[in-house]
């Protein structure tokens, strides 16, 4: 049986929450606790976010309820109209996860019978002891930083190998059908890594940079490039002089992945050839003409992948050089 860092935190937590609430001799100590196993969460700004939910939900709850029992008094009807008023209310102002909290703490009330300061005092301490506390708890989180170079690392691997295969099929007059299901590792890959990424984000409070989030998303639109490109090479089945070079260039490609390649080289070699794919002698046959316009097609997709990698360099290059130190490569 493993025990994840979160459930220990959770337990911490709440056994900090009940001790504090108790040295601070607030009423219903123990809800102190619950509400703190209730607020950790798995990032930080997640925490904090639903702490300032709650404590808002809180005075909330407890102005509306203190309304109905002023009105008809302590008793169930009086709890289900604020149910009937605060459940909508807090829906609307988006706030719905402190709806069974704050009702918890509204039946304090209601067991006590008193609308004194001292108990709305209480109510409000035991929140605010508990989201603290889950919020101290969560200021430790483990850095997702080498997970998401590994991950980066096996993404830029699997690119290396899909265009490598590809260059193959060019040259050898074969269809590209991904038999080895690159493409599908490919995309596991970035579900991963973007759900890593969107972590790492959310445990920064004062974050100035989304380089991590930025270089998956440009990674997803690459992945769909290549999708495309999969797409014209099943088709393809002749071999020709432009068939080769656009092998050489796309076997160049794979092999120049590097964080200090802009791409701008590549991209300038690509423009150049599709500029003589067009200028160049027109088809004789049918056949020719399909396998031409595979190759226009593949080629221009290509071109649009090393763009892609050229225009995120120009954004991210330097911040992603001094954020991953070096070990990130990017092609």
């Amino acid at each position: 049986m493993r025990i994840g860092m979160r459930t220990v935190k959770t337990a911490i937590a709440a056994t900090l929450a009940i001790i504090l609430a108790e040295w601070l001799h607030l009423e219903y100590a123990v809800s102190a606790g619950i509400i703190a196993i209730l607020s950790v969460q798995n990032t930080k700004k997640g925490s904090l976010q639903l702490a300032i939910q709650r404590i808002y939900s809180t005075v909330l709850a407890l102005t509306i309820a203190a309304v109905f029992f002023l009105l008809i008094g302590y008793n169930a009807v009086s709890f289900g109209l604020y149910l009937l008023i605060f459940i909508p209310v807090a829906v609307r102002l988006r706030i719905s996860d402190g709806i069974v909290v704050s009702s918890v703490l509204v039946s304090h009330i209601l067991l006590e019978q008193s609308l004194t300061l001292f108990w709305f005092k209480n109510e409000l301490l035991l929140m605010a002891v508990g989201a603290g506390i889950a919020i101290l708890l969560n200021l430790y989180m483990p850095k997702r930083e080498d997970e998401l170079k590994r991950s980066q690392q096996k993404m830029e691997e699997i690119m290396r190998q899909i265009l490598m295969e590809m260059a193959q099929g060019l040259r050898n007059q074969s269809a590209y059908h991904d038999e080895f299901g690159l493409l599908n590792q490919l995309k596991g890959t970035l579900d991963y890594a973007q759900e890593n990424a969107a972590r790492n984000l959310d445990n920064q409070f004062f974050a100035s940079s989304h380089y991590y989030s930025q270089y998956v998303d440009m990674r997803f639109v690459q992945y769909r490039i290549l999708t495309q490109m999969k797409r014209h090479l099943v088709a393809f089945y002749h071999s020709s002089e432009q068939s080769l070079a656009l092998a050489e260039i796309t076997e160049k490609t794979a092999k120049t992945l590097d964080e200090h390649n802009t791409a701008e080289d590549l991209v300038a070699e690509i423009t150049t050839m599709v500029h003589d794919f067009r200028s160049s002698k027109l088809p004789a046959t049918r056949q020719e003409f399909e396998n031409r316009a595979i190759l226009f097609q593949f080629m221009n997709d290509l071109r649009y992948l090393l763009e892609m990698k050229r225009d995120f360099y120009a954004e991210f290059g330097l911040q992603g050089k001094i954020k991953s130190q070096g070990a990130i490569k990017d092609d």
